[in-house]
């Protein structure tokens, strides 16, 4: 983003916000008429920093001429906020919205816990597919030496599947292997 259009978003958050005191301000305003003279003249500085005018009116009146003067004029004052006021600056909505923004960086939060976007079910459906597939395929087959080695199996297996079900399923076997 250009520097004017993020001043622009900034705008409200710096005006509204009590974070910003009158020796911050004045600092500012220093820094951009004595380092950068070409940013603010000295009749533009004491317009400014004029006591007799609120502190709200101050930077609103600051905020809006630079954002009128230009990219570089903005880009300053950004630098200037950085100087004086670490934590403000940090706090920014434009800074936030860089923050968050980069396509390059991976949430390592997000990929801890995210496997693939299909969740438990498609999980828990494709098994149940694989595993009912498996055991038809394994009791279907004519060969007895199967059946044998699928009775063994549901033989052992009360806690997989009911009793019941078990029963029902050893019945279907025995009937299978005499015919």
């Amino acid at each position: 983003q250009s520097y004017c259009i993020r001043l622009q978003h900034d705008m409200y958050f710096l005006t509204s916000n009590s974070q910003l005191n009158e020796q911050v301000v004045d600092k500012i305003i220093l820094q951009l008429n004595r380092v950068y003279p070409q940013i603010l003249s000295n009749e533009e500085a004491e317009k400014f920093r004029n006591p007799k005018a609120s502190l709200h009116t101050r930077l609103s009146d600051l905020l809006k001429h630079l954002h009128k003067s230009g990219e570089r004029h903005c880009q300053e004052f950004y630098r200037a906020l950085q100087i004086n006021a670490e934590h403000l600056y940090n706090d920014l909505p434009s800074r936030k919205i860089l923050k968050t923004t980069d396509p390059t960086v991976i949430d390592t939060d997000k990929e801890k816990c995210m496997l693939n976007d299909r969740g438990p079910v498609f999980f828990l459906s494709c098994f149940s597919a694989a595993a009912a597939f498996a055991l038809f395929w394994y009791c279907c087959d004519s060969d007895t030496k199967v059946l044998g080695r699928a009775r063994r199996i549901l033989g052992f297996s009360p806690i997989i599947i009911g009793r019941h079900v078990r029963k029902i399923c050893m019945l279907y076997l025995e009937d299978l292997s005499r015919n």
